[in-house]
């Protein structure tokens, strides 16, 4: 049970440190990040977010991991070029390879309410 226990808390401090560099690569070394970017869905319209604002479907915000509320980006499609800028108000998303929950007036502006996820990359602004 020892040994076992040993391994649980090196997988979980593993895991720390991962996700601890990835943040910081992205907030200290570069000002932009490429991955994949999902919507809200409309259940949560009018819930409170993170940050204790309510949630707007047709305002331009979004859910980051790890960038501090009120940060300004940029979210632009690569491979079409659409892009769109949002304020960061929120935590999420909370899906693996995801690395931004946008609303829904910013994923249209983007294109991508059909598909439902788009590969994104995300530039600092402020």
């Amino acid at each position: 049970m020892g040994a076992q226990k040993r391994l649980i808390r090196t997988i979980c401090l593993a895991a720390v440190l991962v996700s601890s560099a990835a943040n910081s690569a992205f907030a200290h070394e570069t000002e932009t990040q490429q991955g994949v970017a999902s919507f809200y869905s409309d259940r949560f319209q009018g819930a409170t977010t993170a940050s204790g604002q309510p949630f707007d479907q047709q305002a331009l915000t979004a859910a980051h991991p790890s960038l501090p509320f009120g940060t300004k980006v940029l979210v632009t499609r690569p491979d079409t070029g659409q892009e769109v800028e949002v304020l960061i108000n929120d935590r999420g998303p909370f899906i693996q390879g995801r690395i931004i929950d946008l609303s829904k007036r910013a994923a249209a502006k983007l294109g991508m309410i059909r598909r439902g996820t788009a590969p994104v990359m995300v530039t600092l602004l402020d």
